[in-house]
């Protein structure tokens, strides 16, 4: 099955056969009524998509089923869409919007607010695994260790409750976030991905309806398009779709420096974005403003117009987080009294360890508007940052850290909880 592109595609008829790959999106299409004074009912069609996953080369996992439930709780009865046969998807093949399909189910006319992503675990002793990762550099698969709630059923965050009409079609669209959902075991202080002794699943995923979304696409040059570090080639420059400094969506640019953002909630109800394009040894460049209409694709820049990031030499800021907090860390800059993410990690659950490789080049940053669109370096911001931690309960601490060109600065969270 080949992934193609939710771009340009949000409006589909109800009879529309759909033949999606599964990339973080789900799609839920609702048809129909019952007859013989039955309830009201629709078809629910899902799909997933993925944004880009931090130095792996490709995370599986095994779907079983999406559970959707009218109650915010989860109480009551689910509705589920189960798939005849559990699906093996590589959610690294499913960036810049690509889409695999999930199945369908007929639901009662009604509002939604629950929905659950059923994994097959893996099982021991078996020759091949459920759920694994390929960290970068390596070839072979090693084992994903998947929380019970893989099993009974991931949560999915959804900004609002999504309503199914009597014969109408709504689409869902979940992205699972491989790069915050991946957890190293492990892995020393500075250490790369493939140096870890495990790797665990701590699952992000997030839901948003294709009526009320729409698309970011643009390109960065073609020299941005892949990184090179110690002789390992991956993919290159990062792309975030952000509000108030909170990562909404996020991508890599392929290798043609493409990059599509999608879905993206419609700048109506959630705002405007903020698209923050970053790459290890590169300044980063920072578009504020980007307006989102449903079903529509905002063009940032053009193949023949590009963005190019600059070159910068780098620092490090690495450390310890306590690891009882399970934490994720952000690497910000403030332009401007708003923050800007440039970068994310987990924190390494046995050691608590984390490293971040960043410019010390000032970011350049300018406004929305027809392309091209025009950036200027913001020189106070250069190597100036901020790393925020958050641990699993949601508590939060930050510090600020100056990077110097070929420093390490160290920024550890021995409290947090």
């Amino acid at each position: 099955m080949k992934p193609r592109s939710i771009t340009g595609q949000f409006a589909r008829p109800l009879s529309t056969v759909r033949n999606a790959l599964l990339a973080g999106v789900i799609a839920s299409a609702l048809a129909g009524c019952g007859g013989g004074g039955g309830p009201a009912t629709g078809t629910v069609s899902a799909s997933l998509t993925d944004a880009p996953a931090c130095g792996y080369d490709h995370v599986f996992v095994t779907v079983a089923k999406v559970g959707i439930n009218s109650n915010l709780d989860g109480s009551g009865a689910w509705n589920d869409i189960t798939l005849a046969t559990p699906k093996k998807i590589d959610l690294l093949n499913l960036t810049n919007g690509a889409l695999e399909s999930l199945g369908q189910t007929a639901l009662p006319a009604g509002t939604y607010q629950q929905l659950r992503l059923v994994l097959t675990p893996n099982v021991n002793g078996a020759a091949t695994f459920n759920n694994s990762v390929v960290p970068t550099g390596q070839t072979a698969e090693v084992e994903l260790k998947t929380p019970s709630a893989a099993q009974s059923g991931i949560k999915v965050n959804t900004r609002a409750p999504f309503t199914v009409q009597p014969g109408t079609l709504v689409d869902l669209v979940l992205d699972f976030n491989a790069c915050k959902s991946i957890v190293t075991t492990g892995r020393s202080k500075g250490g790369s991905t493939n140096s870890a002794s495990g790797y665990l699943l701590k699952p992000v995923v997030t839901a948003v309806t294709e009526v009320v979304s729409g698309a970011i696409d643009g390109y960065v040059d073609t020299a941005d398009a892949t990184t090179t570090t110690n002789g390992v080639t991956t993919p290159g420059a990062m792309v975030f779709a952000e509000q108030n400094g909170v990562v909404i969506r996020a991508t890599v640019a392929d290798s043609t420096g493409h990059f599509v953002l999608s879905p993206l909630e419609q700048s109506s109800g959630a705002g405007n974005y903020d698209v923050v394009i970053a790459n290890t040894g590169k300044a980063t460049d920072i578009v504020t403003g980007v307006t989102v209409t449903a079903k529509t694709t905002t063009t940032l820049s053009s193949a023949a117009s590009p963005f190019t990031l600059l070159a910068s030499t780098t620092g490090t800021v690495s450390g310890t987080v306590n690891p009882a907090a399970n934490a994720s860390l952000d690497a910000l800059q403030t332009i401007n009294g708003l923050n800007y993410v440039i970068t994310d990690t987990n924190a390494d659950s046995s050691t608590g360890g984390y490293s971040f490789t960043l410019a010390v080049a000032p970011p350049q940053i300018g406004p929305f508007t027809t392309p091209p669109i025009t950036l200027a370096p913001v020189a106070a911001a250069a190597g100036k940052y901020t790393i925020s931690a958050t641990s699993a309960t949601g508590s939060t601490s930050s510090s600020p850290a100056t990077v110097t060109s070929g420093g390490t600065t160290t920024v550890d969270f021995a409290t947090l909880q």
